[in-house]
């Protein structure tokens, strides 16, 4: 018995024993479970946070390229966007792109703004304009009425200086070759240029050797009060008129259309729209008119007259001086300016402005050697007015 006894009191102390020893380990194992889940839930939650920080992240520059390249279905317009003229001259439009976007006319008369009208001077040059320091003066302070667009060889390079009038004033270009349709390809790409700009409604053509012979103020009332364009259409009889004219051009164009004119000429808008969309009579002057038949002096003045002879004032704005003979007119140097020479051009026979007679006939001269513009700036005040 006293060993049942002893062995039992044996095993309860060893249960005890084991007892006291779980009791002591439970709390312990308890609080590490607590720690742990403490700590997956403090790892969780960094991870979550750390998930939306590059979540967000992403999305911040998605979400601008996203933007760029999907418009909304439905763009706010205004009228300052159709009306605005190009920032820049510089296109990739073609001759046919170009030509198709610069005949497009708005068909109500009233523009629904204030609309400054403007002119564009048109140089058509096969490099530098060497007498663009005396153009500069005739210019300034006339910035909101005036528009510059040059056509020179593709492979000159312009050297103006940054604050020049005539910077970035280049448009896409073309070789024209003298007497060539491409002389008046490279005119109407002019005029198509300069239509882009919807405040421009007075179309001029020089060439860089071309001077103004009056101040700016007088050039743009002169040309803005006229009722007609300036571009000379004469029916000419003899070789040098109806002579170059080729039989094959009719029907479009017969012998009785036929006019001959000075190249540099000057139209008001609606005519500039012609020139440019014409598909009727250039490919006939293509074809069949070539030296001795020379595209430039007649394309313009024949289908303007077929067109609209109403509008033009059947001459040119600028002097010229074919007295000398040959094939080109007389080019003036430094030796040649002075009193006598603009006085010549003063005394021209008197002709017609908006069909009364008058004696201020020309507005611009030409040919100009660069030797001519030290003493042309040195007397513009006297000789120019300005």
């Amino acid at each position: 018995m006293k060993s049942r006894v002893g062995s039992q009191g044996s095993l309860e102390e060893g249960k005890d024993s084991v007892t006291k020893v779980v009791t002591q380990y439970k709390p312990l194992s308890i609080r590490l479970l607590q720690f742990l889940l403490l700590f997956l839930g403090i790892g969780i939650v960094f991870s979550l946070l750390s998930m939306c920080m590059v979540r967000y992240s992403v999305m911040q520059n998605v979400i601008p390229m996203v933007q760029s390249r999907f418009q909304p279905c439905f763009q706010q317009l205004s009228l300052e966007s159709w009306i605005r003229p190009p920032s820049s001259l510089l296109h990739s439009m073609n001759d046919t792109q170009l030509f198709w976007r610069a005949s497009i006319v708005p068909q109500i008369k009233e523009y629904p703004f204030n609309r400054t009208r403007k002119i564009a001077f048109m140089f058509l040059t096969r490099g530098p304009i060497p007498l663009a320091p005396l153009w500069e003066r005739f210019f300034k302070g006339n910035e909101k009425l005036y528009s510059i667009y040059i056509h020179s060889l593709p492979s000159y390079k312009p050297d103006f200086p940054p604050s020049s009038v005539f910077q970035g004033r280049q448009v896409p270009s073309q070789e024209a070759k003298w007497g060539r349709m491409s002389m008046c390809d490279a005119e109407r790409r002019l005029l198509a240029n300069a239509l882009l700009d919807i405040s421009n409604e007075w179309f001029i053509l020089l060439s860089e050797a071309c001077i103004p012979l009056h101040n700016f103020k007088a050039i743009y009332h002169y040309i803005s009060k006229s009722r007609y364009s300036f571009m000379g259409a004469v029916d000419e009889p003899g070789p040098f008129g109806r002579g170059r004219y080729n039989p094959n051009m009719a029907p479009e164009v017969n012998i009785t259309d036929w006019r001959k004119g000075s190249q540099w000429f000057e139209v008001n808008r609606k005519l500039a729209v012609d020139i440019v969309k014409d598909e009727v009579y250039h490919p006939k002057f293509e074809q069949f008119c070539r030296p001795a038949c020379y595209v430039d002096e007649h394309y313009f003045p024949t289908m303007l007259t077929i067109e609209s002879p109403r509008l033009l004032a059947n001459r040119t704005l600028t002097w010229v001086d074919w007295s000398r003979g040959g094939a080109h007119p007389a080019a003036f140097g430094k030796a040649d300016i002075n009193d006598q020479f603009f006085k010549r051009i003063s005394e021209s026979p008197t002709c017609a402005y908006n069909n009364q007679p008058t004696s201020l006939c020309y507005l611009f001269a030409r040919k100009f050697a660069p030797s001519a513009l030290g003493p042309l700036l040195e007397h513009s005040t006297k000789f120019l007015g300005f």
